[in-house]
């Protein structure tokens, strides 16, 4: 009689255990189901600049200041944070008693973001949250800075990323591309949105042409007699295969086609600057920063750094960033679309003759 009561005091407590562990683990898939829905459409993260600029200048000046005159910077320091939050707190109140009153001048808002482009264009996912977030808040009397850094990919993608930044153009927010490194082909089909392109000296812009290559195994698969069958309706459908044999009329026709690209591309870079002689470069070349210059392809010459230092002085600075939690196969997919692209990349040094070349 003992053994059975014993029995069942210790089955009752596994089936508690049991339940418990249950509803725990269903409680922790439940909030991190909530957490992935929630967290889905990602957010945004807004990143002040002058306070950054800031900070960093204060450290300098602490690291080098002899440590005798620490507090009494300190001080000075916390006297004019206060001093401003005053004359701040003193404006606001000034308005709530008289609507009326004349307010000091708002300093102008400079909200920027950065585009790093790949062959498919993905940061223009991001890129269009951020041009949506910043058009609810930004005014003519406000600047959108994009850090541009892109050696062009496929057509339609960086057309669509070209339309985001039009968006900025159409609402006449002035709007500046800064090119450290390169902006070429799609990339800057992007730049030439803008109002005035900043690029530095040694950055690459230009390739405003259109490229397009596939091998051809047909010759390969008839060696082995391997039959190839590709049945499409409409004479045009598909120009040039990869295992069926290619035609001089379907050459023709892709060729056609890349042509009419290239036309579209010219005319859309003209619109948006007419200063450049198209004919000149919309050879598919690429020119340097200060080359660039001399042809009309950018504005200025200086880093995105110089110029968003010296904004700071004047207005107001703050980085716009919209971010998603990408999950695992989404990161390793990117991943590898990175790698493609760098390959893509360095074959495109190659052909221009850009790589490895050294002062």
């Amino acid at each position: 009689m003992d053994f059975l009561f014993e029995y069942g005091l210790f089955l009752a407590k596994v089936v508690t255990g049991v339940v418990a562990l249950v509803i725990v683990v269903s409680i922790v898939v439940g909030l991190s189901q909530k957490s992935r829905q929630s967290g889905s459409k990602g957010h945004l993260e807004i990143t002040p600049l002058n306070e950054m600029f800031e900070d960093m200048s204060d450290a300098i000046k602490f690291a080098v200041m002899d440590e005798s005159l620490h507090k009494a910077e300190d001080k000075r320091l916390q006297k004019e944070k206060q001093k401003k939050a005053k004359e701040l707190q003193k404006a606001s109140k000034k308005a709530a008693k008289d609507p009326g009153a004349e307010l000091p001048a708002e300093k102008p808002r400079v909200f920027v973001v950065n585009f790093h482009g790949n062959i498919s264009a993905s940061a223009v996912t991001n890129l269009r949250e951020e041009v949506t977030a910043i058009l609810s808040q930004a005014s003519a009397n406000d600047e959108v800075v994009v850090r541009l850094e892109s050696g062009g990919g496929m057509v339609h993608s960086y057309g669509l990323a070209s339309s985001q930044l039009d968006r900025i153009r159409k609402r006449k927010i002035p709007l500046t591309v800064c090119v450290d490194k390169v902006a070429a082909s799609g990339g800057y089909m992007m730049a030439c949105v803008a109002d005035k392109i900043i690029a530095a000296p040694f950055a690459i812009l230009g390739s405003i042409g259109v490229v397009a290559q596939l091998p051809n195994f047909h010759k390969v698969l008839k060696k082995h007699d391997v039959e190839f069958e590709l049945l499409t309706a409409g004479e045009h459908k598909r120009t040039l295969t990869m295992f069926g044999e290619n035609t001089d009329s379907g050459r023709e026709k892709f060729l056609e086609e890349l042509e009419d690209t290239h036309s579209l591309f010219k005319e859309f870079v003209q619109e948006r600057r007419p200063q450049l002689d198209i004919d000149l470069i919309a050879t598919g070349e690429v020119w340097f920063g200060t080359r660039a210059l001399s042809v009309a392809l950018v504005d200025d010459l200086q880093t995105s750094d110089e110029y968003l230092v010296a904004r700071a002085e004047e207005a107001d600075v703050y980085e716009i960033a919209f971010v998603v939690k990408k999950k695992l196969h989404q990161r390793l997919g990117l991943a590898a679309e990175e790698s493609a692209d760098r390959v893509m990349l360095r074959w495109w040094e190659r052909l221009t003759n850009n790589t490895e070349r050294m002062t």
